[in-house]
C-alpha cells in the first residue's frame, strides 16, 4: 500500500528535524497535531539541501545538489518520489497549495553557499530571503491552511521572524562558517578582527526583526501559536546570551542553550500559552 510508504515518509523527515534541531523540535511539538506532520515535511526538505552545502566535504555539493533541485520538481510533478523526505515534502506543497516559486528562491540561497561570496548589502539581503524567510512563508502556508488574505497579513511578520533566526544563527555559527567553510555573511565586517562595534550594529538589526515579528505572533491562529512563540523565546534567549558576550568572544566558541533551560522555556511557553498570555 502507499500509505505505508507515506507513512515511512512523514517518519523519515521527522527523524531529519529531531536530529538536526532540539529546538525546532520543541516548537513543533506544541502546533496541533493536524499540522506538525507537515511542518517536519518542510523543515526535513530544507534541513537536507542545507547538509548537501554545508556538511558533505569531499564529495561533488554541486551535482548533488542539482540533482536534488531535478529529483524536488519530478517529484513536485509526479506528486510522489521514491526518496522519503521529497515524498512528504511534495505532499505538504500540494495540499496547502504552497508556491512553487519559494522553493525556486530557496534553492538559490543554497547555491550561493556553493561559492565564496563577497557580501554586500544586497546581496545579504537576497540570501536571507532565499534561506530563512521563504522557509517561514511555506510554513506560514501551512499555518493559514489555504486563506490568502490570513497569509498576507502575516506575511511581513513571519519573513522578519525567518531573518531573525537567521541571523542568530549566523552569529551562533560565526567561527565555523569563517574557519571551516571560509564564509562571512554580515556585509561589511571583518572577521579577522571582529569588533565590538560590528557585533553591536548586527545585534541592533536582530532586535528590530525580532520586535516586528513578535507583533505578528500574536496574531497567528491558536494551532501554530505556541509552537511558533516558543521557537522565538529559544532563539531570544539564544540571542542574548550571545548578546552579553563580547566579540572575541563568540568567535573562539558555538554559543549553546543546555537542555535544562531548553524545558525551561518550553514550560514557561505552554503557562503563556495556555492563559491566552500572547
Amino acid at each position: 500500500m502507499k500509505q505505508l510508504f507515506d507513512d515511512l515518509s512523514l517518519k523519515v523527515s521527522r527523524l531529519v528535524t529531531k536530529s538536526y534541531s532540539t529546538s525546532f523540535s520543541l516548537g513543533i511539538y506544541f502546533l496541533s497535531p493536524s499540522i506538525r506532520d507537515s511542518i517536519y515535511s518542510i523543515y526535513g526538505y530544507v534541513r537536507v539541501a542545507d547538509e548537501i552545502v554545508d556538511s558533505f566535504e569531499g564529495y561533488n555539493k554541486r551535482k548533488l545538489l542539482q540533482r536534488f533541485r531535478d529529483d524536488t520538481y519530478e517529484a513536485l510533478e509526479d506528486c510522489v518520489s521514491v526518496n522519503p523526505v521529497l515524498n512528504s515534502f511534495q505532499k505538504t506543497v500540494h495540499e496547502y497549495n504552497i508556491d512553487i516559486s519559494l522553493i525556486e528562491v530557496f534553492l538559490h540561497s543554497m547555491e550561493m553557499d556553493l561559492e565564496k561570496i563577497n557580501y554586500t548589502r544586497e546581496v545579504y539581503n537576497e540570501y536571507i530571503v532565499g534561506s530563512a524567510e521563504v522557509v517561514g512563508l511555506m510554513c506560514l502556508h501551512v499555518f493559514t491552511n489555504g486563506h490568502t488574505g490570513e497569509f498576507a497579513r502575516l506575511k511581513p511578520y513571519a519573513m522578519r521572524l525567518g531573518a531573525a533566526f537567521q541571523k542568530v544563527n549566523f552569529l551562533r555559527d560565526l567561527r565555523e562558517d569563517y574557519e571551516e567553510l571560509g564564509r562571512c555573511y554580515f556585509p561589511g565586517v571583518d572577521l579577522s578582527d571582529f569588533s565590538c562595534e560590528a557585533k553591536a550594529q548586527i545585534e541592533r538589526e536582530i532586535e528590530e526583526d525580532f520586535k516586528f515579528a513578535l507583533i505578528g505572533i500574536k496574531k497567528l491562529p491558536a494551532t501554530c501559536k505556541g509552537g511558533v512563540y516558543l521557537a522565538y523565546v529559544y532563539y531570544l534567549t539564544l540571542f542574548r546570551k550571545i548578546k552579553r558576550l563580547p566579540a572575541k568572544r563568540i568567535m573562539l566558541e558555538r554559543v549553546r542553550i543546555n537542555n535544562g533551560k531548553k524545558i525551561g522555556l518550553m514550560i514557561n511557553s505552554m503557562v503563556m500559552h495556555k492563559m491566552r498570555l500572547l
